[in-house]
């Protein structure tokens, strides 16, 4: 592997923040860790990067895209192999590599589109329970299994109609997982489902329309004024939507906002909520939505449309009130939150799918190619430097004990922070 040297400031983070047991079995539990939000506690990364600098490497059984998970030192991932016609959930002890378990399910693979995988839903856990997401054509099969390995429950959600595949994620909102199982095509209706965590039990479904262009977007956790949580959901077919978490009851919606996919999870801007919507190789846009407030007699309503330079995969991530979209074609752009006014645009290079994630203040984004590419996160741009990790990734990197987890196509990495 070739060691690159910065040509500006050596990438030093701060150092490692000493926290509780308690707090560090939820520092990253789901797609982008905390509540979505992709930020990390703080850490000290070496100057350079070699295999040398790695706390460990381990070969994972198969390939895919999804991203680590975490829970105390247990890691959670998932793998696919086609070949053999089986999928894996791994659970590593997150300090040294070693994998503690391993369950695997038997499946056929399916049409996808030539950049996603069969192990593409990131896992989602909480202090009892691992829940793992499968995607076939014929089901979507939602799976519970205790820290240890052992299978709790499993359900079935019906069959799903996508011309690219599976790939959302679950979430866990109390006591609730909440999975997203949208369609595409005529007379095909989707479903939005509330699942008993410790039963397997469907609470609630919410019928969703069929569109050209179903999401893949993981859903958003907003804390309203009143101290509930609500779930905001976003789609061509219906814009941004909020659910009761409970009873799946609508809270309110408000439609004619994405008129194209959306993929990037919706992110929390102020007193607002964003989303971008697009295609792979043409057109994209983000709307944002000022949330609805009984105090101030504010019903929800947009306040700007971004036409054009945003991310269609890679999830937008704020930072002291800028928004910044990590562009699939390696073009990184910063906007005001408030205003939705460009305040710069640079070319990092490389392709991407991989979400960003914020570590006190810098950015980390992992390229299709094997690099992994650190800007600061400040309202002139700043590249920091590139790491190679020498394979191909989709995924989204995790922060969580001090460490920085790298999921590769192949290959999981944990590197230490100083």
């Amino acid at each position: 592997m070739k060691s690159v040297r910065y040509a500006t400031l050596p990438l030093v983070v701060v150092g490692v923040l000493l926290l509780s047991p308690a707090l560090r079995a939820q520092e990253w539990t789901r797609f982008r860790g905390p509540n979505g939000t992709g930020v990390g506690k703080p850490l000290s990364l070496p100057e350079t990067l070699t295999e040398k600098d790695y706390r460990w490497k381990i070969t994972l059984p198969g390939f895919g895209h999804s991203s680590p998970v975490l829970w105390g030192k247990r890691l959670y991932v998932t793998s696919a192999n086609p070949d053999e016609g089986k999928r894996h959930l791994l659970c590593i002890d997150s300090d040294t590599g070693n994998i503690l378990w391993k369950q695997t399910w038997n499946f056929t693979a399916y049409h996808r589109h030539e950049y996603n995988s069969f192990a593409s839903s990131t896992p989602t856990v909480d202090a009892e329970r691992v829940y793992v997401l499968w995607h076939t054509p014929e089901s979507v099969v939602l799976h519970a299994l205790d820290h240890k390995g052992k299978p709790l429950w499993k359900k079935e959600l019906g069959k799903v109609n996508l011309q690219h595949g599976g790939g959302s994620s679950p979430i866990v909102v109390d006591d609730t997982v909440i999975v997203s199982v949208e369609q595409e095509g005529d007379g095909n209706t989707g479903n939005l489902f509330g699942i008993d965590s410790k039963t397997g039990d469907v609470r609630w479904q919410n019928p969703r329309n069929p569109s050209q262009g179903a999401p893949y977007a993981t859903p958003l956790v907003n804390r309203t004024e009143d101290g509930k949580n609500e779930i905001i959901f976003s789609s061509s077919s219906h814009g941004f939507t909020s659910l009761d978490p409970k009873t799946g009851s609508r809270n309110w919606e408000l439609g004619n906002l994405f008129p194209l996919r959306c993929v990037t999870s919706p992110i929390r801007v102020g007193d607002m909520v964003l989303a971008t919507c697009g295609t792979g190789g043409g057109d994209k846009s983000a709307v944002a939505v000022r949330l609805p407030s009984r105090t101030k007699g504010q019903n929800p309503e947009m306040v700007y449309r971004i036409p054009k330079g945003v991310s269609y995969v890679p999830t937008p991530i704020v930072s002291e009130g800028r928004v910044y979209f990590w562009g699939d074609n390696g073009v990184v752009s910063c906007y005001e939150g408030a205003t939705g006014k460009e305040m710069w645009r640079e070319r990092v290079g490389g392709d991407y799918f991989g979400s960003p994630v914020l570590c006190n203040g810098k950015l980390l984004a992992i390229g299709t190619r094997g690099e992994l590419a650190v800007i600061s996160a400040g309202s002139t741009f700043k590249l920091i430097g590139k790491y190679e990790l020498g394979e191909l990734s989709h995924a989204t990197p995790a922060i969580a004990n001090g460490m920085l987890y790298i999921r590769t196509e192949s290959h999981l990495v944990a590197i230490a922070g100083k």
